[in-house]
């Protein structure tokens, strides 16, 4: 697809497609007159004056992506002046509500979902008849010691804490549930997660969601569950284990069993999962347990002990989101504005999710899911971005603003046909090789680097 762009804008497309892709899906959804309207539809008590929110988006855009170091930064290289000043700039963020945040994720997540479906991007469901989501819980880590409360404590102040919900079909990170308590307990965030559970959904979630209160209210609204057991929920079993399969981590055994209803005004029957594995867990565990509500015709338990294990690739996206995005930002300790950093990165990591759907449907999802780094296609659009930002005139953009979704997934199918996938391949390294204990002599606390080879060469 052929679209009519300023000749510098179709140079960028030609020799940075993908930096180029990734702007124009922010372009298409969230550019600033459709952001400054959004945000009159959820803003509470925030009101609009003279600083927009688009220019909020904007400067924290700059931060989460790795172009500018932080808000301060981004704020004074601004090309065109900003006409408030930076201390407002940062009232503003601090006054930021978390439902916002919140809101900005679905927002993006219902932009993207609408692409990726438009260019065929979407990976296959991982169990036939439900859509799979993810959740997870991600604390904000200890920020630098900027409150005046905090500067003569050695205790690092922790601005909130936020649970995460994984499509892995689409690679999106649909929603997301904020409480600026960095004390919270994560299980206290359920009743804000259930609202949201539609028909036909097969939930996994780590133990520290498995509560009767989940189970039974994804019953309640025609949903499943896949949870690791806790100690704590009461499970009657109603048969004994018995051994049914064997999968590539362990042994699978599986029994039947029943909970009861949190105000006791009945039971559920659910299925008791035992996965013997071959090798511990990182904490030592050798023995996992699962509980789900999963009917045995739909999957048996050596499937669903398999699709278990599809609950780290959240952690994989956390992980994308602190090193090759920014999700951490430790300047800004308030709550409201770290959790629109966190919000914030993963609007980018949605952005880019389209863009490596659009690169799955062009050259194949094996070639991109393994053989694509998101490292180097970070860092390219980093480098990239503020030249695109310069050179292309705003007015050159809005071309993507009214495109149909159609004429917009096919452009993006063109245009990945143009990416070098070399550019972006990834180095696995071999397997980690033990520590070697190390000596102390503190007569010789350094050595010489020269001497050392000169005498490597010599033994040779």
């Amino acid at each position: 697809m052929t679209l009519l762009l300023a000749p510098i804008l179709q140079r960028f497309a030609e020799q940075f497609p993908i930096p180029t892709m990734a702007r124009a899906v922010l372009e298409r959804g969230l550019n600033p007159q459709q952001l400054n309207a959004w945000f009159e539809t959820v803003a509470g008590a925030q009101y609009t004056r003279t600083l927009l929110f688009s220019t909020l988006f904007q400067l924290m855009l700059q931060v989460v992506s790795r172009q500018q170091p932080s808000i301060h930064a981004a704020y004074q290289a601004a090309p065109v002046p900003i006409a408030v000043s930076v201390k407002s700039v940062y009232n503003k963020l601090n006054g930021l509500e978390p439902s916002t945040s919140a809101a900005l994720v679905r927002y993006s997540a219902e932009q993207a979902t609408a692409l990726i479906a438009e260019v065929g991007g979407a990976r296959p469901g991982l169990l036939a008849g439900y859509r799979v989501k993810i959740l997870d819980g991600n604390a904000l880590a200890g920020r630098e010691h900027r409150l005046a409360e905090t500067r003569g404590q050695t205790a690092a102040p922790l601005p909130g804490k936020a649970l995460a919900v994984f499509d892995p079909a689409l690679d999106l990170i649909v929603d997301l549930v904020p409480s600026p308590d960095a004390y919270t307990q994560e299980r206290a965030l359920l009743p804000a997660v259930l609202a949201r559970v539609q028909p036909g959904e097969l939930w996994i979630a780590d133990r520290n969601f498995c509560t009767r209160g989940l189970l039974w209210g994804l019953h309640a609204r025609g949903a499943v569950g896949l949870v690791r057991e806790h100690a704590q929920i009461p499970f009657t079993p109603l048969e004994a284990l018995r051994v049914v399969g064997e999968i590539e981590s362990g042994r699978v055994s599986e029994q039947r069993g029943v909970i009861d209803a949190p105000d006791g005004s009945g039971t559920l029957e659910v299925r008791r999962i035992r996965l013997d594995l071959h090798q511990p867990t990182r904490d030592g565990d050798d023995t996992l347990y699962l509980l789900t509500t999963v009917p045995a015709a739909a999957a048996d338990a050596c499937t669903l002990a398999r699709l278990y294990c599809e609950r780290w690739t959240l952690e994989k996206a956390f992980l994308h989101l602190t090193l090759q995005l920014r999700c951490e930002i430790d300047t800004l300790a308030y709550p409201p504005a770290a959790l629109f950093g966190l919000a914030m990165a993963v609007v980018a990591y949605n952005g880019l999710a389209v863009v490596k759907a659009t690169l799955r449907q062009v050259h194949g999802a094996a070639a991109i899911d393994d053989g694509v780094s998101g490292y180097y296609l970070v860092h390219e659009m980093a480098r990239v971005t503020e030249s695109l930002e310069t050179l292309v005139e705003p007015r050159d953009w809005s071309v993507f603003q009214t495109l149909p979704l159609a004429t917009m997934a096919a452009w993006l199918i063109a245009t990945a046909g143009r990416v070098q996938l070399r550019k972006y391949r990834k180095h696995p390294r071999g397997p980690k090789k033990p520590p070697v204990k190390r000596t102390h002599d503190p007569r010789r606390p350094h050595v010489s680097v020269a001497r050392l080879l000169a005498q490597r060469q010599q033994a040779v």
